[in-house]
């Protein structure tokens, strides 16, 4: 029945002949694969301009008196949408012990997971999407400040303006709750499209926010064509795609500025001799498209960028590897996109993404939603930071880099392997810090008896 299939004129054996990594990933095995069209930024065709992600920077400038309104746990930061820069090293012993793999160098963690407002890598582009709009219609009612005090965002007059407009997003968990949350504060009317494998907890949280919630039976891809709808029949409904939005691409990409100052506040060398390694988390591709993009204007060929997906779902690096992106789906090669890791439950990738980020990622690599929870659990005990399993992907790559065959190809072939004891990782936790305590003892204790189960 396999060999009868065709995807894109082919049949799956000829795919498999052409990439035999495909075998293994059909197969849902762990994978790394790096990228044989990475090339020097210099030689990339760059879409994305460094003075776009400046005036994005710069728009969440302004808006921040409204944030720091509308949500007092900003305040602190002066109304900036921030995450902390941690060392773990105790996870980064635990790590080497656990796959008796030396990690030379520092890992840290960029704690996205604890980013305010909507506790994960989504309140980056999500809320700056929601923004943007509001500026926009503003701007078209003439009720811009005059004096540039966006605090009066917050206000009744605004939310009146803003209850004349609906927004639509469809979504697999955390982009759903960034854009149900900050659309619900300013007054719109917003609908968020779920797919089956979102949280319940999740769903309870935006309903409790006011946001209307569709459930679908199906995964991602029916939620987001749902919320396209939605928003083709009403003039005055402003739809938010994950697929294909520049704006949740350029939110996401001012975390590299912020993790530049972060850096240089912790004393540590980006450059030739120092190099950086960041792992990140990807579902559809939008967050860590957005941010590898950034970090590679900031840096250039000093850092190098890895996606992490489920073994169930590695639409990014199928859609990389056959130069196809979104004309393929896990699907087609009988993965069955279904995952414990909720907000990477993605079976077709972002085009926008995949062509952005062709010449500029380093590789993609897989993990197994048992490791996920292993991982989850380890992290807990070792440094106290609790996470959702998806948040974990990025944690096993500087292993999967080191050990990997691949891996030390990509090394040598860069003439990294001297330099990998001055070497930084950071791993990037996308999500985790809203998940009821209840919910998280049981993910932890998943971790325990994926352990046992292994001794």
């Amino acid at each position: 029945m396999e060999n009868r299939m065709i995807v894109a004129g082919k049949s799956i054996e000829q795919w498999k002949r052409e990439y035999p990594l495909l075998s293994e990933m059909m197969a849902t095995k762990e994978v790394f694969w790096t990228n044989p069209g990475y090339a020097p930024i210099a030689c990339a065709a760059l879409s994305v301009t460094a003075e776009e992600i400046h005036e994005a920077e710069e728009r969440l400038r302004r808006f921040a008196p409204f944030i720091q309104r509308a949500f007092p746990e900003t305040a602190e930061a002066g109304g900036l949408i921030e995450s902390p820069l941690v060392s773990i090293g105790k996870m980064q012993s635990e790590l080497a012990a656990r796959f008796a793999q030396e990690i030379p160098g520092r890992l840290l963690l960029k704690c996205d997971s604890h980013l305010p407002i909507a506790g994960s890598i989504k309140a980056r582009g999500g809320i700056y999407e929601v923004l943007a709009h509001a500026e926009d219609l503003a701007r078209k009612h003439g009720l811009l400040p005059a004096d540039g005090d966006y605090a009066v965002f917050a206000s009744d007059s605004y939310r009146e303006l803003f209850s004349r407009y609906s927004i639509a997003v469809g979504s697999t968990g955390n982009l759903g709750l960034s854009i149900g949350i900050i659309s619900a504060k300013l007054g719109f009317r917003v609908t968020v499209h779920m797919s089956a494998d979102a949280k319940a907890w999740k769903k309870e949280l935006l309903r409790a926010k006011g946001v209307q919630v569709i459930e679908y039976q199906s995964d991602y891809g029916k939620a987001v064509e749902e919320g396209r709808k939605q928003a083709e029949a009403d003039p005055n409904c402003y739809f938010i795609d994950d697929e294909n939005s520049r704006r949740l691409f350029l939110g996401y990409a001012v975390a590299a500025r912020r993790l530049q100052k972060q850096l240089e506040e912790q004393q540590v060398v980006v450059d030739s001799e120092h190099p950086l390694f960041v792992y990140l988390p990807c579902g559809v591709g939008g967050g860590p498209g957005g941010v590898a993009y950034g970090l590679k204007l900031v840096y250039g060929d000093h850092v190098h960028c890895f996606f992490a997906e489920p073994t169930h779902s590695p639409c990014m690096l199928l859609g990389l590897m056959t130069g196809l992106h979104d004309q393929v789906a896990v699907q087609d090669f009988g993965i069955d996109n279904r995952t414990e890791a909720d907000g990477l439950a993605v079976g077709r990738p972002s085009r926008f993404v995949g062509k952005v980020m062709e010449s500029l990622l380093s590789g993609v690599y897989t993990v197994a939603d048992e490791e996920l929870y292993r991982l989850l659990r380890a992290l807990r005990d070792s440094e106290s930071v609790r996470l959702e399993p998806s948040a974990l992907a990025g944690m096993p790559g500087p292993v999967r880099l080191l050990a990997h065959a691949a891996g030390q190809r990509y090394i040598d072939q860069h003439g990294l392997a001297g330099k990998l004891a001055n070497a930084t990782h950071i791993v990037w936790a996308t999500g985790g810090s809203l998940v009821p305590a209840h919910i998280q003892e049981e993910y932890y204790a998943k971790g325990l008896q994926y352990d046992q189960s292994s001794i």
